[in-house]
């Protein structure tokens, strides 16, 4: 009888038939987020997201609201939006047949609608999508599931995150997708990895201080947080000294913040990286058990001191080193699991994000119990059963 918290066993982040499973009961079921309000601000502005097979694009109305709509014509099937961001005119139109939608989604233009027999256009509107802003974020979940909103789930930390004023922010740029050839799990578990920063990671902590703390929210919620005083810095490259030097005082944070570094990741697969002049999102899109997309994209409270934009470049050069040291560091992880040796790993007590993420996939799917990798063709049917 042993009492070792364990990580997930090995398997799990190899197996094409629990990557199956993966993709319905923690991915689909869960909040993705698609874009922040900014990023449509006029009528008629959309944003669209993929993730699997699944399309979806958000569009701000004519009222000023925002509705979320799977990405395909009632007609055929047809892509109805295929880029990234954009504007329609008047009304969303099909580039197959011309069929055309209102900003709500009704079907408004059938051409040739004579031919259709017994046809009405209000049972033809477009499909859907349960959707939730919280912050100036859009959000959807594409599945039904009992897991609370993005609100209820931010509850316990709002009145730090308010501060920072996340709905006013702006994107400093455009959406990046950058591919890992590794597990989605590998990249979601790394950045909750607190006992791997002072080792692999030293711009990181020049760049957020000594101290790191860890915190999952009470009662089994589903935000993990991290942070650093960003204090007693290790200036050990330019690029950190300079940042120190040029962040300039943020009216909107007490005097506490001026120097914290902040991240929350709200389980499974996403990110909240926040800095004292800016923020960015980090978004896991698994591709199959061997391939994940990190999708990113920066934003920041409208600041034009020159001050704010030199702390905002270096801020981006530290990271982009992080970014290398972990895309090193999570190959390295895949490549001992793909060796089918590797069990399950044990966890310290400290790391209570990774055991709490590794305890929501066995809950989930139950399968993930087995220390040996059942056989592929078996997982589906024996998770099934549990």
């Amino acid at each position: 009888m042993t009492n070792t918290i364990k990580s997930l066993p090995g398997w799990t982040y190899t197996s094409d038939a629990f990557f199956e499973l993966e993709k319905r009961e923690l991915i689909l079921k869960n909040w993705q987020l698609v874009c922040h309000l900014s990023d449509i601000p006029n009528a008629g502005d959309f944003f669209t997201f993929e993730i699997f097979n699944e399309r979806v694009f958000v569009i701000r109305g004519k009222d000023d609201g925002v509705k979320a709509f799977h990405n395909f014509c009632a007609h055929r099937g047809t892509k109805l939006l295929d880029e990234d961001t954009g504007s329609c005119k008047e009304k969303i139109t099909c580039p197959y047949h011309a069929w055309s939608y209102d900003f709500n989604g009704k079907l408004i233009k059938v051409p040739y609608e004579d031919q259709f027999k017994e046809f009405n256009k209000n049972n033809h509107s477009l499909k859907t999508v349960e959707i939730e802003i919280f912050q100036g974020f859009i959000f959807i979940k594409l599945l039904p599931s009992t897991i609370p909103s993005v609100h209820q789930q931010f509850e316990p930390f709002m009145d730090e995150i308010s501060m920072y004023r996340l709905e006013e922010m702006k994107p400093l740029g455009r959406v990046t997708m950058r591919p890992r050839k590794v597990n989605w799990k590998q990249i979601a578990d790394n950045y909750v990895d607190a006992l791997h920063i002072p080792v692999a990671h030293p711009g990181l902590s020049a760049l957020v201080g000594k101290s790191y703390g860890l915190e999952v929210s009470p009662n089994g919620g589903y935000i993990h947080k991290m942070w650093g005083d960003g204090l007693n810095l290790r200036k050990n490259n330019l690029s950190n000294k300079l940042y120190d030097k040029f962040l300039p005082h943020m009216s909107h944070l007490p005097k506490d913040k001026q120097r914290y570094w902040l991240y929350y990741r709200l389980w499974p697969n996403l990110a909240f990286d926040i800095y004292p002049e800016q923020m960015d999102f980090m978004q896991f899109i698994p591709i199959n058990a061997h391939t994940t997309m990190i999708r990113e994209i920066p934003y920041a409270l409208p600041d034009e001191r020159r001050e704010t934009k030199a702390a905002q470049y270096l801020n981006w050069r530290i990271n982009r080193q992080v970014n290398n040291e972990d895309t090193q560091l999570i190959k390295w992880v895949q490549e001992g699991m793909n060796t089918n040796k590797f069990k399950s790993g044990p966890l310290a007590t400290s790391e209570v994000c990774l055991i709490d993420s590794a305890e929501k996939i066995r809950k989930a799917i139950p399968i993930a119990q087995f220390e040996d990798a059942p056989p592929e063709d078996q997982i589906l049917a024996l998770n099934s059963k549990l």
